[in-house]
């Protein structure tokens, strides 16, 4: 039985969307983000049900089922596409080519509403700008990243709460007073009793119950995306047992004990391994599990300083599906477990996973084997695996062979790769080739690259060649490049023909190009240089009335100066719509001055939700020298909570230069465990400096269990701090193994 629905500030913006699409005739895409159990799919129920009650509903459980409705075109006008936990369907094996049939079902008519639940981690993981030359979630931050997503908060208020209370609900009264921190959600679905039946295992099977779902977790933190198999958690558990446990364990019974008590339903609600639906017919698939939900988000804080054993990675090896290992690998590798990366990477590639083989590669490379390393980029790029060629130019100049590297970099060009024909063009023209560079230019321009010239414009003017410059940028913007005229324009600028300049300027406004709103603010700055301030005045405005959000900030500022702080901040929401933060950000500090508290937390918020959480750091600061500790430690965390854990750290940092050493120490593995490493190293040099070297090596340690793909450096630098260069050049090489001792060889 569901209980009361209390509408909270969400269910408000989520409706809005959902009758706006109802009226369109446009497809439409919605995000509902928030962490485990806070009610993201009651919300997504509550809204469809009130604003698209007569709509179909499709409702896909996995991935394959997903693009066999969309290739059917099964997502008919008047349909919602419901894709509950939406990082299951993107982050498996096959979530990028999911992800590109929901963006040309996007394009297509409407209306359609796709409704998504997140979380916040894995949204943020989707949305990440790529680390390097592998981009593995193009297609899902294409689909994501351009939607603002309804954010459902963790808990209730205290007005939500009297709403809540004044409903007479039983389950929710409940819940109300079993929840001291407002998480009514949580708390109904059973999440404190499940952590609760899993911590307190009882013997007979509960220890073996708590081993299988320990690798479980594990599993998913480490992003094994399949269904839990029985052979790979029977496989895994015993690295999580103690030496009496394994031996007091019967050989033919216990792993039956162990899942008995893992399935064990709690409340009545959940089980912490629970039954995975079939596919596409009724009842479950034998021998495969999930785990819930919350004792996933729960793991991933509890067990953030925890690697798992070798015997879950053995069980990895043997027992996880091929398509999933390269993911795994890299998992591994970024833990500083090289061996064990190496060992999943081959076993990729023998599955026939080539891209793998760049990734193998890249570790011989680090333990010295040259040979091999190079085999297998030679191995990856014959297979179109881009980067693995920008590898082997690197081997060519590194051993100081430049006619190797381009003769590489023509393979690349050959091969298809678009990066290389820039770098061979740019190496061409550098080294006075350059009618093989504008050939070569030209050519990728007649199919669509402009950029190419553009790029060989920019550097011909860099080795003083202006003219040549000019005749390349020309014949981009002849070839349709937007932003050729207004390079053109700061190139007269400099050489002081303004009138060139503005006339240039006008091409892509003439145009109607995206970048006209810009191009009119550089046609008002060329209008004030000449004195012309009247049209300078009429070329802002219009400049800000097509988008601009450099005038935009410009018109904020003016209104601002002139006490008209009402259409200043009109203007800076305007900004802010465009995704420009700058303008709010800078209001926020100013009434955060004026002594206007409530407002500059609201602006700042505004600024945040574009992206932006520079402003809610800045106020934090500004509490904190204030004295206002709690309120600065508060909007430090919601700074964070948005991707800027830095306020942590320079808030750690205030406390410390105060003299606050356990205030700062808190604070620092507050940042740390939200992504930020500086702070660590600073934490690292002071447990050194005090004479804690073991210490610093703990905290090192736990780093490098953590993720963060520094620490094996620091622990090397530590190594030879102590005076053992040989173990330094050994964890450089080779990494640790599963328990954290170092890895002697692959």
């Amino acid at each position: 039985m569901l209980p009361d629905y209390v509408e909270r500030e969400h269910d408000g913006q989520l409706r809005a969307r959902l009758e706006a699409a109802k009226a369109s005739d446009q497809a439409v895409f919605v995000a509902i983000r928030g962490e485990s159990c806070t009610g993201k799919t009651r919300t997504a129920y509550e809204a469809v049900r009130a604003c698209l009650g007569d709509w179909d509903l499709v409702f896909p459980k996995g991935v394959d089922s997903l693009l066999a409705l969309l290739a059917a075109g099964a997502v008919a006008p008047g349909t919602v596409l419901w894709l509950n936990d939406a990082q299951d369907f993107l982050r498996s094996a096959g979530g990028e080519a999911a992800a590109a049939a929901l963006r040309r079902r996007l394009e297509d008519p409407g209306p359609v509403v796709i409704i998504a639940t997140v979380w916040p981690t894995d949204y943020r993981a989707l949305t990440a700008a790529p680390q390097g030359d592998v981009d593995a979630h193009g297609q899902a931050r294409a689909l994501l990243a351009p939607v603002v997503p309804v954010d459902v908060p963790p808990a209730f208020t205290e007005l939500e709460l009297r709403v809540l209370r004044a409903r007479h609900d039983p389950s929710l009264e409940t819940a109300a007073r079993t929840s001291p921190t407002g998480a009514i959600t949580q708390t109904l679905a059973a999440g404190p009793q499940l952590v609760d039946h899993y911590e307190s295992a009882i013997a007979p099977d509960g220890p073996y119950g708590k081993a299988i779902v320990t690798a479980a977790m594990d599993a998913r933190r480490f992003g094994l995306a399949s269904p839990l198999t029985e052979v790979f958690l029977e496989a895994a558990a015993p690295g999580y047992l103690t030496e009496r446990q394994r031996a007091d364990a019967d050989p033919g019974a216990w792993f039956a004990g162990a899942l008995r008590y893992a399935r064990t339903m709690v409340m009545e609600v959940t089980a912490a391994l629970e039954a995975v639906a079939h596919p596409s017919g009724m009842g479950s698939i034998p021998g495969k599990y999930r785990l819930a939900d919350y004792l996933d988000h729960q793991a991933r804080t509890t067990r953030q300083y925890m690697f798992p054993p070798a015997s879950f990675w053995s069980a990895i090896e043997r027992h996880a599906p091929a398509v999933e290992l390269k993911n795994l690998g890299a998992a591994a590798e970024q833990h500083g477990r090289y061996r064990i990366a190496g060992a999943l990477y081959q076993r990729a590639v023998e599955a026939g996973e080539i891209t793998a083989a760049g990734r193998l590669a890249s570790l011989l490379q680090r333990a010295g084997d040259m040979e091999q390393a190079i085999a297998l980029f030679q191995k990856a790029a014959a297979a179109d695996v881009s980067w693995a060629w920008r590898e082997l130019v690197s081997l060519e100049e590194d051993a100081g062979r430049p006619e190797g590297a381009e003769a590489r970099l023509r393979q690349a060009v050959a091969a298809g790769d678009a990066q290389s024909l820039y770098d061979l063009v740019d190496r061409l023209e550098r080294a006075g080739e350059r009618d093989e560079a504008e050939s070569l230019a030209r050519e990728a321009a007649a199919d669509g690259h402009t950029g190419i010239l553009v790029n060989l414009a920019d550097l011909r003017r860099v080795l003083g060649d202006p003219t040549g410059a000019e005749v390349l940028l020309r014949e981009a913007g002849d070839a349709g490049d937007a932003w050729a005229p207004s390079s053109l324009a700061m190139m007269r600028t400099a050489a002081g023909d303004l009138e060139a300049a503005e006339a240039l300027l006008r091409e892509p406004v003439s145009a109607g190009h995206d970048a006209c709103a810009e191009t009119l603010y550089s046609l008002m700055e060329l209008r004030q240089d000449r004195g012309d301030q009247e049209a300078a005045r009429a070329l802002l405005l219009e400049a800000a009335e097509a988008g601009s959000t450099t005038a935009l900030y410009d018109l904020t500022m003016e209104r601002e100066g002139a006490g008209d702080h009402t259409e200043a901040e009109r203007l800076a929401r305007e900004a802010g719509a465009l995704d420009d933060p700058d303008p709010l950000q800078e209001l926020a500090l100013r009434r955060e001055a004026a002594g206007e508290h409530a407002l500059a937390m609201l602006l700042a918020r505004e600024a945040s939700s574009c992206g932006d959480t520079s402003a809610l750091h800045d106020l934090a600061m500004l509490r904190e020298k204030a004295e206002d500790r709690q309120g600065a430690e508060r909007l430090a965390r919601e700074a964070t909570a948005g991707g800027h854990p830095y306020a942590l750290q320079a808030l750690a940092l205030l406390r410390a230069e105060a003299g606050d050493k356990e205030g700062a120490h808190r604070l620092a593995w507050e940042a740390v465990r939200a992504g930020e490493p500086d702070v660590l190293r600073r934490l690292l040099d002071q447990q050194v400096e005090e004479g804690d070297r073991a210490g610093a090596e703990r905290s090192v340690l736990n780093a490098a269990n953590c993720g963060y793909h520094w620490a094996l450096t620091e622990l090397a630098r530590l190594r030879e701090m102590a005076g053992d260069p040989a173990e330094a050049e050994q964890i450089r090489r080779f990494g640790l193994e599963a328990d954290g001792s170092v890895c002697r060889r692959y």
